[in-house]
């Protein structure tokens, strides 16, 4: 019997790079915010061990996936015998600043978690989460984030109900690379996390991603008629905050038939919040 489960998208409401580790890693700043939309995850139980993928995902084999791997993190702690089958309904657009593929992870482990009876606590979940990625943990903290670290320091924030435009400009920015820029800004000045505005911080990966990716400018420039629009994570997706549906909604049917997005709401809470002790 397959199960299926949302693993919802975030944004970057700000993303400021304010240091870098002796290894290379950036220290980041950073609040998280996820939203209704989300890949599927379907899990089928198997009693042999394997742990499979069915279907392909163009450019990842199998043992590099993340759900395959966050399965096989898992299964030290499972029942002997404990295996599962992974098929991946894609939404969400690879190399876009959504976090799908770190999503899809989380939600492997928060399922099986509970499938598998292992009753792991959430923040064991969140030290498993971190071997896969440091985008991986906000996903099984569940929660809007006030992030710090590589990204794996996370604290709960409250923040206003909002609807987002999100935009997707044809492009899959690779975000190693712009990291690895010479001209990325590192040293932004660190924030307190007193109360958090939506309007507060910019994008520190933005200006090195808009000087190489025409489109991802071009996709920026049309949102700003109507706000303050900005990147999320190292893109290409850009999105903006609007306190009503309807806003939201109005903005999109203006898009141009040559681009593509969506319109969705702020999640205070992931949809499986509930799968830790």
């Amino acid at each position: 019997m397959s199960h299926a489960y949302p693993a919802p998208a975030k944004l970057n409401l700000f993303l400021h790079v304010v240091g870098r580790r002796a290894d290379g890693y950036h220290l980041l700043q950073s609040v998280f915010r996820l939203i209704d939309r989300a890949d599927t995850v379907h899990l089928e139980l198997l009693d042999d061990g394997r742990v499979v993928r069915e279907g392909d995902l163009p450019g990842v084999a199998e043992d590099d996936d993340l759900t395959v791997r966050a399965a096989r993190l898992l299964q030290a702690y499972a029942p002997e015998g404990a295996g599962v089958s992974i098929r991946l309904e894609k939404v969400l657009p690879l190399g876009g600043g959504l976090g799908g593929g770190s999503s899809d992870a989380a939600t492997v482990l928060l399922a099986l978690n509970r499938l598998w009876q292992i009753n792991l606590s959430r923040e064991q979940l969140q030290q498993l989460a971190l071997q896969l990625g440091a985008d991986v943990p906000v996903f099984v903290f569940g929660q809007t984030a006030f992030a710090e670290g590589v990204g794996e320091i996370l604290c709960p924030l409250s923040a206003p109900p909002a609807w987002y435009v999100v935009l997707m400009p044809p492009v899959q920015v690779p975000t190693a690379a712009i990291f690895a820029a010479p001209e990325l800004t590192r040293n932004t000045p660190a924030l307190k996390i007193a109360r958090f505005s939506a309007g507060m911080g910019r994008n520190d990966l933005q200006p090195v991603v808009v000087s190489r990716y025409p489109e991802v400018a071009r996709y920026l420039e049309w949102l700003a008629q109507f706000g303050e629009a900005r990147m999320t994570g190292s893109g290409a997706c850009v999105f903006a905050s609007f306190e009503t549906e309807d806003a939201a909604w109005n903005v999109l049917r203006q898009l141009p038939e040559t681009m593509q997005g969506f319109v969705a709401q702020g999640l205070d809470m992931h949809p499986l919040f509930d799968c830790c002790a």
